[in-house]
């Protein structure tokens, strides 16, 4: 308890992080916000969910391009000095000797099976990355007296009772991946009630961008368009998301991280407008021609979503997403055909 109350009074601007699978989509990403914001970033990941390790014993038609993409995460990593620990937070000796040796101000647990359709398949290995690892780091965090960010999801909401929900909006999940995220919320508030841990909860929506191999909606459609494939759509194409684009989403965490009265708080970090897909299909459209949509069914277990409020993060920490899909989605297009390019190249 007395870290915690030092902690509280530390009021340097340079923190020191650890983000626990950290090597992902959003964790690489995040590393390189931070560290380009004056922060002191390490990770902790063993690179075996959605990464070069997931990748190594399967063949399949992305094998190449998914290789590349993860070599580039590592490689601008490695080029901003940001040192990555290659290690199974589900061991709680190897986590803890690190983070004991790193003593971060923040620790950041990005760590999850982050698919909700991966998670319906296999909620044993979702699971295991997700609480478990959830379970040491709380535990390992609580003793260090560290700040606990945690990455949870809108698909905590289920489905959407109207058009967009607040963070005081009731959690009903509907599947796996959902429930599981709600989980870890319940448990970390608990960690805050029992031992005075500070937390900051975050809740993202349909994010998109850079060097992403998650198969999201967005990824999908580029690489399918380049390929000349056809583009399949669940359902009519009117379900709505609140697409976000990497940067609003890193840039709204370098506000937490800044500011105390973010601290015990829950965030939508969206962009804040929900979108349909037909409209992310629209703009795809503008950049390839020819395209093939095919109509298929939709995931049931695929809660009918919409805009994420996110007023609460605008008033209390300033946050303000520049990428609306007509921006991001473009700027996501154009860094993925030039990265095509290169590696069509060797």
């Amino acid at each position: 308890m007395i870290k915690i109350k030092l902690w509280r009074l530390n009021i340097s601007k340079t923190k020191k992080i650890a983000l626990i699978g950290g090597a992902g989509f959003i964790g690489h990403n995040l590393a390189l916000s931070l560290k380009a914001q004056g922060h002191m970033p390490i990770i902790i990941d063993n690179l075996s969910v959605n990464n070069i390790l997931s990748f190594a014993n399967i063949e399949t038609k992305d094998r190449k391009l998914y290789w590349s993409i993860l070599n580039k995460r590592l490689e601008l990593l490695h080029k901003n000095k940001i040192d990555v620990n290659i290690e199974d937070a589900r061991n709680y000796n190897a986590v803890s000797m690190i983070l004991n040796d790193y003593s971060p101000d923040i620790i950041i647990h990005l760590a999850a099976v982050s698919h909700a359709n991966k998670s319906n398949k296999d909620p044993h290995t979702t699971f295991d990355h997700s609480l478990r690892t959830l379970e040491n780091v709380l535990d390992i965090c609580n003793n260090m007296g560290s700040r606990f960010i945690y990455f949870s999801s809108s698909m905590v909401y289920g489905n959407f009772l109207d058009s967009s929900v607040t963070e005081d909006t009731q959690c009903n999940p509907i599947g796996i991946y959902g429930a599981l995220k709600y989980s870890g919320e319940l448990i970390i508030k608990a960690y805050h009630r029992v031992f005075d841990l500070p937390y900051t909860i975050i809740r993202p929506s349909a994010l998109y961008g850079n060097r992403c191999v998650s198969r999201r909606v967005g990824q999908i459609f580029i690489e399918n368009a380049i390929q000349g494939l056809d583009i399949n759509i669940q359902g009519d194409g009117t379900s709505m998301l609140d697409f976000t684009y990497i940067n609003d989403l890193t840039d709204g965490l370098g506000l937490v991280i800044d500011n105390p009265k973010a601290i015990n708080e829950t965030f939508n970090l969206t962009y804040g407008e929900a979108r349909s897909v037909r409209a992310m299909l629209e703009i795809l459209q503008e950049h390839f021609d020819g395209l093939k949509i095919n109509y298929i069914d939709k995931d049931l277990l695929l809660p009918e979503r919409g805009t994420l409020n996110i007023d609460k993060a605008r008033n209390l920490i300033g946050y303000k997403p520049n990428y609306s899909l007509d921006i991001g989605y473009p700027k996501y297009i154009k860094w993925y055909k030039k990265f095509w390019e290169t590696i069509s190249n060797y």
